[in-house]
């Protein structure tokens, strides 16, 4: 069952979709890229009874608008959490976040101050390098890839998505993830966000990294392909007092290799009655 996303609010220009469930504390979902809020669809039904959950689609990603000229950097994506935090009424929510939702979690804190009551980060692009060479090829030559006919697009997209997980991803899991860059407008919006990564953005954070104030925990998937683990150890050690936790069996996409353990790290964190 997809997560719905019924709001809509305008953040620097671009309407950001979001939703959200449950009864309880804060918390705030982040997804990554190529991805969208979807990555959380089978993660909140158990997480909505502990928590109300706030999930959205990061500026040009999903549902939220995606349009020419259109800044979708990580960049941008600090102002929109901040924002929507603010226009959400929360103070220090808990935070779970992934790939460029890390990114988007980190900078909002070092460079906008934003406080979290906890944050469950993982596979987060946060350390340089990173960018493999498809993403570098990519922000070279976008103007050809954004108009190559739709079905090498389609091609290209789902094997780019099936490199992300260390198991074989299915039918749905293909199709929920794709869709979004699908069409003209979504095939554009694919190769935009792609020309626009930039590891300044990320490098501009590095240095400001520390233990930080709320409890920090690290997952990270021991088979990831697109970021490896010895980023993930290297970013606990800087940002967290707890070492990190490697996920068997699961890539960059632990969501869908392995959603449990995301589900058992934030249980664990539930106030015993």
């Amino acid at each position: 069952m997809l997560l719905d996303l019924p709001y809509t609010s305008v953040v620097d220009g671009s309407a950001i979709r979001w939703g959200r469930a449950g009864n309880g504390p804060p918390l705030v979902a982040i997804h990554g890229t190529p991805f969208s809020s979807q990555v959380w669809r089978r993660i909140v039904p158990h997480l909505a009874p502990h928590w109300t959950v706030y999930w959205f689609d990061l500026a040009g990603y999903g549902q939220s608008e995606m349009r020419e000229g259109q800044d979708v950097s990580l960049g941008v994506q600090n102002r929109v959490l901040a924002a929507l935090l603010r226009e959400w009424g929360l103070e220090r929510p808990n935070v779970l976040a992934h790939d460029f939702g890390g990114a988007t979690a980190l900078r909002g804190h070092f460079l906008d101050g934003l406080a979290y009551g906890s944050l469950t980060i993982f596979d987060a692009v946060a350390l340089a390098p990173w960018g493999s060479p498809f993403v570098r090829h990519v922000r070279q030559h976008e103007a050809a890839f954004a108009g190559m006919p739709a079905y090498m697009h389609e091609a290209l997209v789902t094997a780019y998505l099936q490199t992300s997980a260390a198991r074989v991803l299915d039918d749905e899991a293909l199709r929920v993830y794709a869709a979004p860059w699908t069409e003209d407008v979504g095939q554009r919006a694919f190769y935009r966000q792609i020309a626009q990564m930039d590891q300044r953005y990320t490098d501009e954070i590095e240095r400001l990294y520390r233990r930080m104030d709320c409890p920090v925990t690290v997952l990270w998937g021991e088979k990831d392909d697109w970021i490896p683990l010895e980023k993930g150890r290297d970013l606990a050690e800087r940002i967290s007092d707890r070492p990190l936790i490697a996920i068997p069996e699961a890539g960059h996409l632990v969501q869908e290799d392995c959603p449990e353990a995301i589900v058992a790290a934030m249980l664990r964190q539930v106030p015993v009655a």
